[in-house]
C-alpha cells in the first residue's frame, strides 16, 4: 500500500515536471508563429525565433512582416528586420512602403525606407505622396503693393514627395514660408494692385521661377491662387501717421519758442523793476545835489498822475490791461 502511494506521488510529481516543461516550452517558443512561417513557405528556424526571444525581440513584430514581404515577392531577410527593430524603426510601416513602392513602379530600397523611417519621418506616407501628390493650403499672405494698397493671398500648393531628399530635406513649413516670401515679393514689386487682381497668375509663375522646392523634401508641382481680398491703404495710414508725427513735432517746437518767449519776456521785466529800483536813487542824489527841486519833483507827480487817470478813463488799467 505504501508503495503503490510513493509510485503515485512519482507520476504525479513527473506529470507535474514534464506539464512546467511543456508551458514554458510554448511560453518561450512562438510554436504558433513557426507554424504560420511554415505554411507561409517562409522558412524560420524555431531557434531563431528562441534568439528573438532572448534578444528582447517581439517575434510577431519580425515573422509576420517578413511574411507580408516574401508574399509580395520582396526578398527581405530576418536579420534586416531585426536590425531595424533593434535599431527602434516601425518594421511594418517599413515593409508596407516597400510594397507599396513596388506596386507603384518607384525604386525604394530597404536601406534607404529605413533610413527615412529611423530619420523620424512616415515613410509609408512619403510612398503615397509620391503617387498622389498632396495640396497644402497657405495662411493669408499679407504684400503690399507700391500703390500702398495690402493685398491678403491665399494659396493652394501641390507638393510631392521627394524620396531622394525625404532624409535631411526641409519639411512643409520651410516650403510654405518661402511661397509667403515669394508672394509678398511679387505683389511688392507690382506698380499698382489692380495688377496683381487683373492676373493673380503672374504670383504663381513668379514664384515657380524661382526654385522654391530646393533643398526640401517635396517636389512643387503647381502654385494656384485661390483667394486675392483687398486690404487696408497702408500708404494712407503711413502719411496719416507721418502727418500727425509732424504736427507734434511742430506743436513741441512752437511750445518751446513759446517758453523762450516767456522767459525772455520775464527776464526783460526784471531789467525794468531793476532799473525802477533805481530812479528813486537818482532822484534823491539829484534833490541832495540841487538838480532837482522839489516843485519840479511835484510837478512830475502830478503828470504821472495825470497819465494814470488819461489811461483809465481810456479804458486801461495802471499795468497797460485792457478793463473789461
Amino acid at each position: 500500500m505504501v508503495n503503490m502511494l510513493v509510485n503515485n506521488i512519482h507520476w504525479i510529481v513527473l506529470i507535474g515536471i514534464i506539464a512546467l516543461l511543456i508551458v514554458l516550452f510554448f511560453a518561450v517558443v512562438p510554436v504558433g508563429l513557426w507554424v504560420s512561417s511554415l505554411a507561409a513557405n517562409v522558412k524560420i528556424s524555431i531557434f531563431n525565433l528562441i534568439g528573438m526571444r532572448l534578444r528582447r525581440v517581439k517575434p510577431a513584430k519580425i515573422v509576420m512582416p517578413l511574411i507580408k514581404a516574401r508574399k509580395a515577392g520582396l526578398n527581405l531577410g530576418v536579420n534586416q528586420l531585426e536590425a531595424h527593430y533593434l535599431a527602434g524603426g516601425n518594421v511594418d510601416n517599413v515593409v508596407n512602403a516597400l510594397i507599396a513602392s513596388e506596386r507603384a513602379g518607384i525604386e525604394l530600397e530597404f536601406e534607404k525606407a529605413a533610413a527615412i523611417d529611423l530619420a523620424g519621418r512616415n515613410v509609408l506616407e512619403a510612398v503615397k505622396m509620391s503617387v498622389n501628390p498632396k495640396v497644402i493650403e497657405t495662411a493669408n499672405v499679407s504684400a503690399v503693393a507700391k500703390d500702398g494698397i495690402e493685398l491678403l493671398v491665399k494659396a493652394r500648393v501641390t507638393v510631392r514627395a521627394n524620396l531622394e531628399r525625404l532624409v535631411g530635406g526641409a519639411g512643409e513649413a520651410t516650403v510654405l514660408a518661402r511661397i509667403g516670401e515669394g508672394i509678398v515679393t511679387t505683389v511688392g514689386s507690382a506698380v499698382s494692385h489692380k495688377e496683381v487682381l487683373e492676373n493673380p497668375d503672374d504670383i504663381s509663375k513668379r514664384v515657380l521661377s524661382k526654385g522654391l522646392d530646393s533643398g526640401t523634401a517635396f517636389e512643387i508641382l503647381s502654385i494656384d491662387i485661390a483667394d486675392i481680398d483687398v486690404g487696408r491703404n497702408i500708404g494712407a495710414q503711413l502719411q496719416s501717421l507721418q502727418a500727425e508725427a509732424d504736427k507734434n513735432i511742430a506743436q513741441a517746437k512752437a511750445e518751446e519758442r513759446r517758453a523762450m518767449a516767456v522767459a525772455k519776456e520775464q527776464e526783460m521785466r526784471a531789467y525794468v523793476v531793476e532799473a525802477e529800483a533805481e530812479v528813486p536813487k537818482a532822484m534823491a542824489y539829484a534833490l541832495r545835489e540841487g538838480k532837482l527841486g522839489v516843485m519840479d519833483y511835484y510837478e512830475m507827480q502830478n503828470l504821472k498822475a495825470d497819465t494814470d487817470m488819461r489811461e483809465t478813463i481810456g479804458g486801461k488799467g495802471l499795468d497797460n490791461t485792457i478793463v473789461e
